[in-house]
């Protein structure tokens, strides 16, 4: 599993680690492996041409250090000090021993343009609020000279605690996080702004309690499929109530079962006014047209996609005891007083608009905001959230602990019903016993790579991505 640390967390372990090593051995870690990352970058060291954009942290001391580094293979390194008299003094040293030079800021466009490799080292982990004014021309000039960019543990502008970008930021090719990663280099908008991320392992010891976010991977989506035993029967296996459609939007229906079909539970139970819809296309559905109280006996209940303005049936679904999934037309018609009150697990699956109504603000606040929004949606529920989006997050009930993001998926996902065929799946996957949280992050998981697989690079429906689970499942179990 992949994890991201908090700045306050990653500063108290570097203070700890510092105190056990000799001084400066930590930033000579750091700008070791930043160096070796550039180099790998530029596949031939010597000969190009390097520029070093330092401000006055120890952020600017690393790159300092690695262009030393890198001109004793020889590059011609030029470093912009943005504060030259508060630029790290032995780095600046080391640097210029190795050959580099200087240049002041107002001479640095023309270095830009020539550079092969610009290195962002202008504002560390804890930097605030976009780029200060005078750093903003450097990113402008960075992007149009075509140069490689690599970011010194996470663009210069970005929030490394929230993905937040407030402001201009620094585009990166290549983002080298020391010690851990950083909650923003996996959430959108930050994560567009990184490029691709490569972790330096510097020797931090980070407690396993403080974890911010995590990201699964295929082993440890492999760990949380439900495989049926030798005697297990459809029951056993659960069983998913999908209460969804109308006359208006019977597709929404058919997609919640085509994703739940394929999530692991033993039968789908369907309600609702698109049951001829359902039946034609999947026969092995148990249809039922008298309402969820007597569909029979299910494990978990999915409520609302395409539901229209059919309250009666989403007040009935959350009065069970079993789990429920409450999405689209269910989040609106949802009484938030029902949710927080239930015993049993809520899982709500948002996208950002949604989210935006339920929170009573713009839907860019959600968006510039992902983090912050899917916590406080949780805590305000009582429910687990699955906030879908670019960089999908799912916080369990309460809004505390690690908030997990997806790293699978593909900008094609973002189409008609491919939210349906996510509830349906993440559905079934409650029904089958996982957790709210493991049921949302494990679907979306396979939604997103089967998504990938089928579109490979071309637009792809949401009946495409059904389709896709079972592949997507194989592959995850390797």
């Amino acid at each position: 599993m992949r994890t991201a640390y908090s700045v306050e967390t990653v500063r108290a372990a570097e203070r700890e680690l510092m105190a056990r090593l000799p001084d400066g051995a930590l930033m000579q870690r750091a700008a070791a492996g930043l160096a070796a990352a550039c180099a790998d970058l530029l596949g031939r060291v010597y000969g190009s041409r390097i520029v070093l954009l330092v401000g006055s942290g120890d952020n600017g001391g690393d790159a300092l250090y690695a262009g030393a580094r890198l001109a004793r293979r020889g590059a011609g390194v030029t470093a912009i000090l943005l504060t030259p008299e508060r630029a790290h003094a032995g780095g600046l040293a080391a640097l210029r021993r190795a050959g580099g030079r200087t240049a002041a800021v107002d001479a640095a466009e023309a270095s830009i343009a020539r550079a092969d490799l610009v290195v962002d080292g202008i504002v560390g982990i804890g930097g605030k609020g976009g780029l200060r004014p005078e750093a903003a021309p450097l990113a402008a000039a960075t992007a149009r000279s075509g140069a490689a960019v690599v970011a010194v543990d996470l663009p210069s502008g970005v929030d490394a605690d929230t993905g937040e970008v407030r402001g201009e930021a620094m585009r990166a090719d290549l983002t080298v996080t020391l010690g851990t990663h950083k909650p923003g280099l996996l959430i959108d908008p930050a994560r567009e702004y990184a490029g691709v991320v490569r972790l330096v392992d510097i020797g931090l010891a980070l407690p396993s309690e403080a974890v911010e976010l995590e990201a699964l991977q295929h082993a440890d989506v492999a760990r949380l499929l439900p495989l049926p035993a030798a005697e297990t029967d459809k029951y056993r296996r659960g069983v998913v109530g999908i209460a969804a459609g109308s006359a208006r939007y019977p597709g929404a229906a058919v997609l919640a079962v085509a994703g739940a079909l394929r999530g692991g539970a033993g039968a789908v139970r369907y309600v609702g006014p698109a049951g001829d819809a359902v039946i034609t296309r999947f026969p092995e559905t148990l249809v039922s047209d008298r309402g969820p109280k007597k569909a029979g006996r299910v494990q978990a209940w999915v409520v609302g996609p395409g539901a229209g303005d059919d309250a009666a049936t989403v007040a009935e679904v959350l009065a069970t005891d079993v789990p429920v999934l409450i999405d689209a037309d269910g989040l609106r018609l949802a009484d938030p007083e029902a949710v927080r009150g239930r015993t049993a697990p809520t899982l709500m699956t948002p996208h950002a608009g949604e989210a935006a109504a339920l929170l009573g603000v713009s839907r860019e606040e959600v968006e510039r905001a992902r983090l912050a929004s899917v916590r406080e949606l949780a805590a305000r529920y009582a429910a687990a959230v699955l906030l879908k989006g670019s960089t999908t997050l799912v916080a369990g009930a309460g809004g505390t602990g690690p908030v997990r993001v997806n790293p699978t998926g593909t900008s094609w996902l973002a189409t008609a019903g491919s939210g349906d065929v996510l509830s349906g799946l993440a559905g079934s996957l409650l029904a089958a016993g996982l957790t709210a949280v493991d049921a949302a992050s494990v679907a979306a998981y396979l939604h997103g790579l089967s998504a990938r697989f089928a579109a490979d690079g071309a637009p792809v429906g949401a009946h495409d991505v059904a389709e896709g689970i079972p592949g997507a499942w194989r592959d995850v179990r390797g």
